[in-house]
């Protein structure tokens, strides 16, 4: 019998068998680590979102180790950068990114604010810089962030710097006239509110309030005053928490006057909403006046929402139904309707909001959510008579409060809080879309009043 062929198979002649099966053994062993090395996930390389690789690793290790603060990320990234262009916007992304933020977002951050850069025709940085912030802080939910508060107390700070400074330098007289609590300081404090446009009654109420938290406290030094009043403004404001979650679209109410600021006000939140990534439809059903329904275009435009509406004399409850109709149909997140600043009686401004609402809730179950009611710091008395004829004829479910800056009549923040118990959510400290803030009582105290120390 033939002996089978095994020359492909057994090892050379002379080399051991061993040794043979220890080299297929490491060449086994070799194959197996190089198959899981190409399975293991690799380090992503840095995103560098078209800067230069050398830049882009000093500005991530600056950003890392910098205190973590918005101002100060944008400081790093913004070095350098003198006016808008490609840079600007491959170290815009850079940063977004480095936050974690999705790319899509990123896009249309960028793409968004280089349109607003060309509609408003800004080139220089400093044009714009305080706006790219104000952005920054909203779309990464910033705000309530310490250097961003800090920001925000200073606006509200220099807003009512005429303010504080006729009313504190009436309340240090006050103090520094009297040292024990007794009668006379108490009638002189309440003359000082009255004169501070905090109204009769809200002034009568405030004092009493006081003079219960002195009781309440065993304060009976006048000294101490301040920061007692200081807790009792902060608690004015410290309304309950309501339920903020609506059914889709939300559906918002602008009411108020002519004059007080109320389409820009609109503009300035379709904006602050814009910005937090809602698609925003504005609704002009203030129909009485052509300029009207003209400016709130120009807004609408300027800030990137969509508008409805009709021409001038047209029904406006019928503006309101059709842009509901429109806001669900094209999956709008949130719809502002503004209304009619001036109608010729109480009775025709009821029946006229009373129609809106009908319509809107006919529509969308729940709407309109929420009314707000604009009115103008600047025009003391008359904003408090505004808010309660507002609050009698249509309903009000929060205030807003413009023009608080370069006015000597901020004290009417506290006397329409007190008198018609309704919440201030936002409050106007310029002409800029960035200039309209929310509100914080104990802020506003501490901007009216000063440090505790003051008057010592």
């Amino acid at each position: 019998m033939e002996e089978d062929t095994e020359s492909a198979t057994t090892p050379d002649q002379g080399e051991p068998v061993a040794e043979v099966v220890a080299d297929a053994a490491l060449a086994a062993t070799a194959a197996a680590a190089a198959a899981a090395t190409a399975e293991r996930p690799t380090t992503p390389a840095l995103e560098t979102c078209g800067l230069d690789p050398a830049l882009a690793q000093s500005m991530i290790l600056r950003l890392r180790e910098a205190e973590p603060r918005l101002s100060v990320w944008l400081g790093i990234v913004l070095e350098g950068v003198e006016e808008a262009g490609d840079e600007l916007w491959k170290r815009l992304r850079f940063l977004l990114r480095s936050l974690d933020a999705p790319a899509a977002e990123v896009d249309a951050f960028v793409d968004d604010f280089r349109g607003w850069l060309e509609r408003m025709e800004y080139v220089q940085l400093d044009e714009f810089r305080s706006e790219l912030q104000y952005r920054l802080t909203l779309a990464l939910d910033m705000e309530d962030e310490e250097d961003e508060r800090s920001r925000l107390f200073l606006k509200i700070s220099e807003g009512l710097s005429r303010t504080r400074e006729q009313f504190s330098r009436r309340l240090d007289s006050l103090f520094s006239s009297h040292g024990e609590l007794n009668e006379s300081f108490w009638e002189e404090l309440e003359e000082l509110f009255i004169m501070a446009d905090l109204g009769y009654e809200p002034s009568l109420e405030l004092v009493e309030r006081l003079r219960e938290r002195a009781r309440k406290e065993n304060v009976t030094r006048v000294e101490d005053v301040r920061g007692l009043l200081m807790a009792e403004v902060d608690e004015i404001f410290r309304l309950p928490r309501r339920i903020s979650a609506v059914n889709p679209p939300e559906v918002v109410l602008f009411i108020g006057v002519n004059g007080v600021g109320k389409t820009t006000t609109i503009a300035k939140l379709a904006h602050r909403a814009r910005m937090q990534g809602k698609k925003v439809m504005i609704a002009a059903a203030d129909t009485f006046r052509a300029a009207a329904i003209e400016q709130l275009q120009v807004w609408a435009e300027r800030v990137g929402a969509l508008f409805h509406a009709r021409p001038a004399g047209s029904d406006p409850a019928s503006v309101a139904y059709e842009a509901m109709d429109r806001a669900l149909a094209e999956k709008v997140d949130i719809l502002f309707v503004d209304t009619a600043g001036r109608l010729q009686t109480k009775v025709n401004l009821m029946e006229e909001l009373t129609k809106i609402r009908q319509v809107l809730g006919k529509k969308h179950e729940g709407a309109p959510h929420r009314c707000i009611l604009v009115i103008d710091a600047t025009t003391g008395q008359n904003a408090l008579s505004q808010a309660k004829l507002f609050k009698e004829a249509a309903g009000v479910d929060e205030l807003i409060l413009t023009k608080l800056d370069g006015t000597a009549k901020g004290g009417v923040a506290i006397a329409v809080a007190m008198q018609e118990k309704l919440p201030i959510t936002y409050v106007g400290l310029g002409e800029k879309l960035e200039d309209l803030r929310p509100f914080n009582g104990a802020d506003y105290a501490r901007a009216l009043l000063g440090d505790l120390d003051q008057g010592k």
